[in-house]
């Protein structure tokens, strides 16, 4: 059975400006270059990389929190690059988005019901009564108890506050998520039961999730697919099982390396790459991980690979894959 496409990112990239008197050329931070993935309906498709790799402002270029430099994104085939009012607020209705920190993504001076009641008084949806039972549903649904609707974010743990946050962004229903870091701010035993609560709800309501994160571990654990990003640009993208047990990027081989084993008795080498990461106001010619690459040659820093399907599904920017 063909999947059915979502969404189409192509060639996005997204340039912040910088501004220095020291500087005589105007200059750019390229947190995004020329990044191209496909979402499928109702699947987990994961990003991971180190802080800064650009995965987080994918992400929020993908649902129109921030505009984009260049590039391309369809939405259920319409393209959706360059939305703006109207147009962007019905749009979403459909397309929301999980923060990273709930501490700062709740309204201090709001209960959490009138949090998650304002995302349907925004569009217009519903009586007050309807919003507010639809509200106390999805309270409950996740998780929280009735007597804590009229409470203040302040009067929560970690956890509830995350898991409010969840609520909040599904109020409406949405058919695509993007999901920022959504656990990495939480203990360990509080993420396992985030994790459960996104997959659920994923089941529940047929719901796409873009989700964003630096943990290995989380993401062999939710995702059903698995972008690798490195210096604003897509390395490695397969299905989470091919990835991580074929990996075919150098850079995706160091990031696995680095993941704790359970058996203590196992021991595996770790791949430990050389110099620091670029800066993406001046990234490196050619491949941009070629200057901490074991297996670099001087063509690497010439030439800028493409996405190259390595096998079914299996994609790769790496002039040397076929090698390992």
């Amino acid at each position: 059975m063909e999947k059915e496409v979502i969404m189409e990112i192509s060639h996005l990239k997204k340039y912040f400006p910088v501004q220095s008197s020291i500087r005589m050329q105007p200059a750019s931070v390229k947190a995004i270059d020329d990044v191209s993935l496909t979402v499928y309906r109702n699947e987990t498709l994961s990003l991971v990389g180190e802080s800064g790799c650009g995965k987080s402002t994918t992400g929020r270029c993908a649902i129109g929190l921030l505009p984009s430099t260049e590039g391309c994104i369809t939405y259920n085939g319409r393209d959706i690059t360059h939305l703006k009012g109207k147009q962007q607020r019905a749009l979403s209705r459909e397309m929301q988005m999980i923060f990273q920190d709930p501490y700062s993504s709740l309204n201090p001076r709001m209960t959490v019901g009138a949090i998650l009641e304002e995302s349907m008084a925004i569009h217009h949806t519903g009586s007050r009564e309807q919003r507010m039972k639809r509200a106390m549903e999805m309270f409950l649904k996740v998780g929280m108890r009735e007597d804590q609707y009229y409470r203040y974010p302040h009067e929560f743990s970690g956890g509830q506050k995350q898991r409010i946050g969840i609520a909040r962004a599904l109020m409406l229903n949405p058919k695509l998520v993007v999901c920022d870091e959504p656990v990495s701010a939480l203990d360990v035993s509080i993420q396992s039961q985030i994790l459960n609560l996104l997959s659920r709800m994923k089941e529940e309501g047929n719901i796409t999730y873009l989700f964003i994160s630096h943990n290995m571990s989380v993401v062999r654990y939710i995702s059903d697919r698995v972008g690798v990003m490195y210096l604003g640009h897509l390395v490695e993208l397969a299905s989470t099982q091919e990835l991580y047990t074929h990996p075919l990027h150098p850079y995706t081989m160091a990031l696995l390396s680095a993941v704790p084993e359970v058996d203590p008795h196992f021991k595996k080498e770790k791949i430990k790459l050389k110099g620091d990461i670029p800066s993406p106001l001046n990234p490196p010619s050619g491949c941009v991980f070629h200057n901490r690459c074991p297996y670099a040659t001087t063509f690497c820093g010439d030439a800028v690979p493409t996405m190259q399907e390595a096998s079914a599904g299996h994609f790769v920017a790496c002039f040397r894959h076929e090698e390992y």
